[in-house]
Order: structure tokens, then sequence, then C-alpha cells
């Protein structure tokens, strides 16, 4: 399970399939620095108290403050590179937005 300190929604269209990911990150201290992750597809999402949690299809859940939803320096330029090399392929999509798509599906 990974906790992030921070987390976005990413809505990725491949080809003619639409996928959702999470891209999460991690504030580091003086010795090990910032760091981020993106998940491998999230599957299913439940709701645990102040938590999401976001499974993915890997297997993996990302456990996910529900105030923590944002970009901040150590994922904003991983974001911003997809955005420049997938452009319109690749966006960002609020929780609500993709509670309601995804259970649309």
């Amino acid at each position: 399970m990974y906790t992030p300190d921070n987390w976005v929604i990413l809505k990725i269209n491949y080809d003619t399939k639409i996928f959702y990911k999470i891209l999460a990150g991690w504030s580091g201290g003086y010795l090990d620095g910032d760091s981020w992750r993106m998940n491998s597809g999230i599957t299913k999402v439940e709701v645990d108290g102040n938590y999401y949690l976001f499974h993915g299809s890997s297997g993996s859940v990302y456990k996910c403050h529900k105030d923590s939803e944002t970009l901040r320096m150590n994922n904003t330029y991983i974001y911003e590179k997809l955005m420049k090399f997938h452009g319109d392929d690749v966006s960002r999509i609020n929780y609500t937005d993709f509670v309601k798509e995804f259970t649309e599906r």
C-alpha cells in the first residue's frame, strides 16, 4: 500500500480506450528528496474515512487523503512532461468527475 503526500487522477486516452491513473507524490527531506509514482491503472475505488483507496491493475493500493488532491513540486514536473509529449491525450480530472465517469463505464 502506498500513502502519498499528494495525488491527482489522470485521464489517459490511448487508442480508443480511456484509462485512469493516480499520479502520486511524496515530499522528501534533506537527505532523500522528493519522489513520485504512477499506478498501473485504477480498477476500483473505496472510501475509508478521510481516505480514498485506489486499487490498481497490478494489485497495488494507493491510500490517498481526501484533502491532498493536488499537484506539488514532487509530481508537477512529471505531469508537465506528460502534457508536453501526449498533449490532449492526458488530462487531470478531479475526484468527483472521475467517479461519475468511472461508474458509467
